[in-house]
């Protein structure tokens, strides 16, 4: 007799809320066991049991919850056998997919697992009923039971292991809970009752009543008792939660708190920092770091670093450093040029850290800059002064020497011409010869010019007043194409400076001006006054700089094509030019750059590549009205009598044998006696020994002995013995005799005569005679 069951809609609502909540309460623990440590294993049992034991507990009430007109118990071995079997496939699968790496198929086969898990417990459950009658299954609704039960299991599994919120978990639960009911009801539909009518049945009816069994108040004990441990369980859970909830907000307060008040210590520090993040993108900046390149915060954040770089710091940074810090970590003054918003372009030395996770990740890097635009300016204006300081002791040499053979070579030029005889071209042989080495000899002035080597005779100046007389000159130098104009003020104050040196430093520098405007174009020549103040006591000194003290200004501006930043910092240096070959001998701004130096003044140059070149020349002002005369000038020789023939007995020191000879052949030509040393120390053998001589010249630079060495030594033991220094510089050595008669290098026949004249006269007063011997 087959039996229709019927069911109690009260239990299988309660059913399908245990599945949900069970759901609900093991997609909880299930994510727990993603984040835990140790614990692992402790919230997988947990969430286990719990979705095991609500899946049982939902099959045993949906049968508590069916009629089938018969009494039905339940076989305590199978009964628990179905719970073991439903908690270990829920355990197995989860272990499964929680694994590190498992992809799509290990959630497929974990899901497949623990719905014919399910399946299992539900078929065993219902193989432990006892009661006077049998049962038949439907394969049809077997295969949807089995289908339901994979597919609600694969959902729950993928679900169990995502982050959710709790609406989204709720809703889960509410899917998988519904899912696993309708798995159970779709399998009980495919169950026929058939109930036991003859005698034969009855007996076996009989027996399977003395079964051992658990009757239904038992299994509703049962039943209750696995609902209240899930149900506890979801409390606990919800305790839990709601604990870590109140927890994590406090550390989040904290952890906020904490990073706000990193924040504002980063950007409020005063030092230029930054961090990056793993993609070498700008993460944070200080105020001093913006405040250093000009920028704005969100001009800068989540921009790379080299945005901010030169191209070839970009390069270096892509290509050495950026490897590098990755590599060991650290990377230490790095050297880069950074672009600011105004487009100035500084030198920073970057110093940076790596940080990394537990995983070695790299997180961010900390990065600190310093700005060394400064450091590299007075760097590479030491390194220039320094460059141009042995250039010009190099210059200095080269000329001295050269002045000798330059001697050598007027001086016999000068006797060839006095004693050749009356043949036309061989005068105009003897006059080109004498023109090229009066070029040199100029050439040589140049060159002690830049050395600050030449012989300078300051005196108070009015520079307009000179400007303006040498108008006419300038003019016809530079030129119809090119216009003058002049710009100075009222109540300019006097420099203090060589006349004729300045004369020769502006035609220099507006000969310049005009090669640098082939089109033509304007020259302004302009002057004012500054006062330079002394640096403060903390203050580094600065390579060149001018000391403190009242200047005179005097800058000559073109509106030519002007210079780039590395032609302008060579542009002082002696035999540096752009004009081509044959057009310049790059010697005209040295010059002036040596004349303002040696007059206690500064060279300034600046230029802009299309915009022209400005030169300005500071002189100290004169606090004088008039020129002072140097007394030891050569040119101070008034009243020295063009007629006279010099002295008769002169002795010669010089250890150039060349220029030895020439000077004796000059002085003999005069009329004098001469006598050649070759040393300080063979010519005062020669004073030792008696020889009475009215005149000394000599050269300064000879080895062993200087000439003012010597010349101390006749001062002391021969008192009132003219001495003349021959000598191609400027300044002699501190402990130069006072009103010393000098000749410089090199020297006309009539320039040694008017020194020998000048010399003989200064010592007129004081004169020792010597004895005179044969």
């Amino acid at each position: 007799m087959n039996i229709v069951g019927s069911h109690n809609g009260a239990l299988v609502a309660l059913s399908i809320l245990i599945a949900v909540a069970a759901s609900y309460t093991a997609l909880d623990l299930a994510g727990r066991m993603t984040r835990a440590g140790t614990g692992r294993l402790a919230w997988l049992a947990a969430a286990a049991v719990v979705l095991g034991g609500g899946i049982w507990a939902m099959h045993f009430i949906a049968m508590l919850a069916l009629h089938v007109g018969m009494e039905v118990s339940y076989g305590i071995e199978l009964t628990l056998a179905s719970l073991l079997l439903a908690v270990l496939a829920t355990g197995v699968a989860l272990f499964g997919a929680g694994r590190a790496g498992v992809g799509v198929e290990g959630i497929l086969l974990s899901g497949i697992f623990m719905g014919l898990g399910i399946v299992g417990m539900h078929y065993t459950g219902m193989a432990a009923m006892r009661m006077p009658g049998s049962m038949t299954f439907d394969m049809i609704h077997v295969g949807a039971a089995i289908v339901l039960a994979i597919s609600a299991s694969t959902v729950a599994i993928w679900l169990a292991f995502r982050n959710h919120s709790v609406f989204q978990r709720a809703v889960a639960a509410l899917a998988l809970g519904l899912g696993i009911a309708g798995m159970h009801y779709v399998a009980m539909m495919g169950v026929t009752f058939t109930g036991y009518a003859d005698a034969r049945d009855a007996t076996d009816a009989t027996h399977a009543a003395t079964l051992g069994g658990i009757d239904n108040g038992s299994l509703v004990a049962v039943v209750t008792a696995a609902t209240f441990a899930i149900f506890i369980a979801l409390l606990l859970a919800a305790a839990y939660d709601r604990r870590v909830a109140v927890l994590a907000d406090r550390e989040a307060g904290v952890w906020r708190e904490s990073e706000e008040r990193y924040r504002n210590l980063y950007r409020r520090t005063p030092l230029p920092l930054h961090s990056l993040g793993p993609d070498g993108h700008i993460a944070q900046v200080s105020d001093r770091w913006l405040s250093l390149l000009g920028y704005a915060r969100e001009e800068v954040i989540g921009r790379p670093l080299t945005d901010f770089m030169t191209a070839d710091s970009a390069r270096r940074r892509t290509e050495e450093h950026w490897p590098r810090l990755l590599d060991t970590g650290e990377l230490r003054e790095a050297e880069y040029r950074l672009i600011a918003k105004d487009g100035r372009v500084l030198d920073c030395v970057l110093s940076a850290v790596a940080e990394r996770d537990a995983d070695g990740n790299l997180k961010n890097t900390l990065c600190g800059l310093v700005d060394v635009t400064e450091r590299r300016a007075t760097e590479d204006a030491l390194r220039q002064a320094q460059k141009l300081e042995a250039v010009g002791q190099l210059t200095g040499g080269i000329a001295h020497d050269f002045n000798n053979l330059l001697a050598v070579v007027l001086g016999n030029l000068e006797l060839a011409a006095k004693r050749a005889p009356d043949d036309a071209r061989l005068r105009s042989l003897l006059g080109n010869a004498t023109q090229a080495a009066q070029r040199g000899a100029a050439l040589t002035q140049r060159m002690l010019a830049f050395a600050r080597r030449q012989d300078l005779k300051p005196a108070a100046v009015d520079v307009p007043e000179l400007v303006l007389g040498m108008a006419e000159m300038m003019r016809r130098s530079i030129g119809p194409s090119v216009r003058i104009e002049t710009r100075f003020p009222l109540g300019l104050p006097l420099a203090r400076v060589d006349a004729n040196q300045l004369e020769l430093a502006l035609l220099n520098l507006a000969v310049n001006a005009r090669d640098a405007m082939p089109e033509g174009g304007v020259i302004t020549i302009a002057a004012r006054d500054d006062v330079v103040p002394a640096p403060a006591p903390d203050e580094a000194p600065e390579p060149g700089r001018l000391k403190a003290g009242h200047y005179f200004c005097l800058s000559i501006g073109d509106s030519g094509s002007g210079m780039d930043a590395e032609t302008l910092a060579r542009a002082a240096e002696p035999f540096f030019t752009t004009k081509g070959v044959g057009k310049g001998t790059g010697l005209g701004l040295a010059m002036v750059h040596g004349l303002a130096a040696q007059s206690d003044g500064r060279l300034v140059l600046a230029s802009t590549p299309g915009r022209g070149t400005t030169a300005t020349i500071y002189l100290p002002v004169a606090h004088v009205a008039r020129a002072v005369p140097s007394p030891a000038a050569l040119d101070d020789d008034e009243g020295v009598p063009e007629g006279e023939g010099g002295a008769q007995r002169v002795l010669v020191v010089d250890d150039d044998p060349l220029v030895l000879s020439a000077t004796g052949a000059m002085l003999e030509d005069l009329g004098c006696a001469v006598t050649e040393a070759a040393s300080a120390r063979e010519a005062l053998d020669l004073l030792e020994s008696g020889v009475a001589f009215d005149v000394v010249l000599t050269d300064q630079a000879m080895p062993g002995m200087t000439g003012v060495q010597m010349a101390a030594v006749i001062d002391e033991r021969w008192p009132g013995l003219p001495l003349i220094l021959g000598t191609g510089y400027a300044e002699l050595p501190a402990d130069a005799k006072a009103g010393m008669t000098r000749l410089g290098k090199p020297f006309s026949r009539d320039a040694l005569r008017r020194a020998i004249v000048l010399a003989t006269r200064k010592a007129t007063d004081n004169v020792v005679p010597l004895p005179r011997r044969g």
